[in-house]
């Protein structure tokens, strides 16, 4: 650090020049970076796609499906509307429901737009379609497609919106901590910067992998917080060091402290957001590429950018003082640091009760793959998918597409016997309502009455066809309906079970039901291996700072307690439908991602109050002195730093897109529960009961020596 320190100062000028050019060439990819995100990032490359590519490429199913949906209209509208649809040459096959009754039913109707390449733009094509319907009263169109542009629109709108309400609450509590105007938008400056630039970052990304729509939020949220974060902690120091030392040398001095804590709290953080990556699913390979991208530009920003600023302004940093704040530590806080320390007890039995009723609703945790909900209900995408839904009851059943492999062909008799062993082996089972095949399209109901009809040439030249529609090569494709939502536990178990069979043939499974499969299986058999390398990581780093093996078991204990909490709230606000809220699930990924971020961040402000207690202990070795000057001297700054990341990310709180709402009001409430419950009250509880045992370990030669992080 000092070599890094004594760079800056000597070649401050060259480092502003160096950012802003990268900061001018990263803005340049930045603003292309909305128009290349697509989808929600449940995606990951299993049996299913490679199943639905199959489907497309040899039996010539549709890759993408768009729904036209009719409401009150006229027939005469049906058909105008799809003539005029047609007229774009854009889809590859129309199912009207003037031509099919099952797409008609009482008031309402739906049209299907097929398109067979994964090639075509379809955020052009909805536009397309968009324009052209615009201004009809009673037809709107939904879809995949549809429902992924509208999220994207809303993430966009919501990110504006949260922002308004964010920045300008992180700028009063910046004006409360420093006192001045410049200070205090300083790191808001610094933090814009950071988040440009990673949105540059992740534009050139795109080329080698899928952008999920999510990224646009979670980036400045993650971003900005940190950002100002970091800066407050650097400021604040040198805003310390300023009292006592000339400009270069409070600013060398800054990088020296504050900058190693900065480093340490963005390696924590980042270790967080990497664990991620075992998980191969495109949502979690977005989100933890963006966040370590994000936190190492903020990282730098902090350790760069910002001291080449402020030896740049110099003293211009208390311009425009409107609060005179006053150095040191605040009487208050030295008198709640007594207070603890007298009851350390009570407060213990206090806080664990109160993160003990916070655990409770937990046990009704719903996680489901977000669908059509995560739009608000003022979408016409998501208005017509519900009355389409509920008209034709679509949710109750779904589709499993079954393709299995027989070496030597389906069209001899072995084949076909094998073909109708396999579907009355389907029909059996009590959750299969219905199998598309030969026999049950041609109402052929033996092998032996096929083959004989296979003999008269007329019957042979209609059967042909109809054999090609399900058989290619080796391949045989078996549509399944089941009478089970494609989205409930029961149809991922039928997927699992018939997956693991011993049959015949081999057989591959595509369709919804096998989709959320694959994605809960994905997450919840790495969830271990995530949780090890995050807590284990933890551990080690903690114990090789703070030599001692109490201070990081206890910083687990309390964090897994706190997070747990955190999720029983959510489950209160959004399954039980409180404080205004719909009643919805919690998204698959939300707890994955709040624990992976809030745990990387609940080590900064662990770090920064045990390292200073630390200190204060290498001095007296007084354990109750050293923790009620530890919380006096820290409590103030984590408590802004706090409210900074609660305020960015509780913003969020106020948008549309359900999954981004739920992120950002659960690491708000996990931040707010780490900075009160936790490091206020059952960190220092817990240093005073276990006195000098907190800085035990294990073959220690000599007396006790603080280490070098604080």
């Amino acid at each position: 650090m000092r070599l890094l320190s004594n760079i800056i100062i000597r070649y401050y000028k060259i480092v502003l020049v160096a950012w802003l050019l990268l900061f001018s060439v990263l803005a340049v990819f930045a603003i292309r970076l909305p128009g290349l995100l697509e989808g929600d990032g449940f995606s990951t490359d299993g049996e299913h796609q490679q199943v639905m590519k199959e489907l497309t490429d040899t039996f010539n199913l549709p890759a993408e499906t768009l729904f036209i949906v009719f409401d009150k209209t006229s027939d005469q509208t049906i058909e105008q509307t799809i003539t005029n649809i047609e007229k774009l040459h854009i889809a590859e096959t129309i199912q009207s429901p003037l031509e099919d009754e099952t797409l008609y039913k009482d008031h309402v109707a739906y049209a299907m737009l097929h398109f067979n390449s994964d090639t075509v733009d379809m955020n052009k094509v909805v536009d397309s379609i968009r324009e052209t319907i615009d201004g009809e009263k009673g037809v709107t169109l939904t879809g995949g497609a549809a429902l992924n542009k509208d999220i994207n629109s809303a993430s966009q709108k919501d990110l504006v919106s949260a922002e308004a309400i964010g920045l300008p609450i992180a700028v009063i509590v910046l004006l409360l901590a420093f006192g001045s105007v410049s200070a205090a938008f300083i790191p808001l400056v610094v933090g814009i910067i950071t988040v440009v630039s990673t949105f540059g970052m992740m534009t050139l990304f795109s080329g080698t992998m899928n952008l999920s729509i999510f990224v646009m939020n979670i980036i400045p949220m993650l971003g900005l917080a940190l950002s100002i974060d970091f800066a407050l902690l650097l400021i604040n120091r040198y805003k310390e060091e300023r009292v006592k030392q000339s400009i270069p040398d409070a600013v060398q001095t800054a990088i020296q402290t504050a900058g190693r804590s900065i480093i340490f709290s963005a390696v924590c953080v980042f270790i967080g957001l990497g664990a991620m990556l075992v998980m191969k699913v495109e949502i979690f390979q977005n989100l933890a590429l963006g966040g370590m991208l994000v936190v190492l530009m903020a990282v730098l920003a902090s350790i760069t950018l910002l001291p080449a600023i402020l030896l740049l302004i110099k003293d211009g940093i208390n311009k425009w003082t409107i609060l005179r704040v006053r150095p040191g530590a605040s009487t208050k806080w030295r008198n709640f640091a007594a207070f603890v320390m007298k009851r350390p007890v009570t407060l213990i039995i206090v806080a664990l009760i109160i993160l003990g009723i916070g655990i409770i609703p937990i046990k009704d945790m719903k996680l489901t793959i977000p669908q059509v909900d995560s739009l608000p209900l003022s979408y016409d995408s998501r208005q017509a998918y519900e009355l389409m839904d509920k008209e034709f009851g679509l949710g109750e059943q779904s589709t499993v597409y079954m393709l299995a492999e027989r070496k030597g062909g389906w069209d001899n008799t072995a084949g076909l016997e094998a073909m109708k062993d396999l579907e009355d082996q389907l029909l059996n089972d009590k959750e299969v309502d219905s199998v598309n095949s030969i026999f049950q399209a041609s109402e052929i109901p033996t092998v032996e009455q096929w083959e004989q009809s296979m003999q008269v040439p007329e019957v042979a030249g209609q059967l042909t066809p109809l054999f090609e529609t399900f058989v290619q090569g080796d391949t045989l494709l078996l549509p399944i309906t089941l009478g089970l939502n494609g989205a409930s536990n029961e149809a991922q178990e039928w997927t699992r079970t018939w997956s693991d069979k011993k049959l015949a043939v081999d057989i591959s499974l595509g369709g919804q039901p096998k989709f959320n499969q694959e994605i809960f299986d994905e997450i919840f058999n790495k969830v271990g291996l995530l949780l090890a390398i995050i807590l284990g990581s933890t551990f080690v780093i903690l114990m090789i700072a703070f030599r001692s093996i109490l201070i990081p078991l206890k910083a687990i204990i309390m964090n897994v307690i706190g997070l747990s909490s955190t999720f029983g709230i959510l489950v209160y606000i959004f399954q039980y439908g409180h404080f205004g809220i719909e009643e919805t699930t919690i998204a698959l990924i939300i707890p994955v991602i709040v624990f992976s971020l809030v745990f990387g961040l609940s080590m900064d402000y662990e770090v920064f109050l045990i390292s200073r207690i630390q200190e204060e202990y290498s001095k007296s070795l007084d354990n109750t002195a050293a923790t009620i000057d530890g919380l006096t001297s820290t409590s103030k700054i984590i408590t802004s730093a706090a409210l900074i990341m609660i305020v960015i990310t509780g913003a969020f709180a106020f948008t549309d897109v359900m999954p981004v709402k739920q992120i950002g009001v659960g690491i708000a409430i996990a931040v707010a529960i780490d900075a009160s419950i936790i490091r206020l009250l059952l960190v220092p509880s817990l240093m005073k009961l276990f006195g000098k045992w907190n800085w035990w370990m294990p073959f220690r030669k000599g007396p006790y020596k603080a280490s070098k992080w604080h």
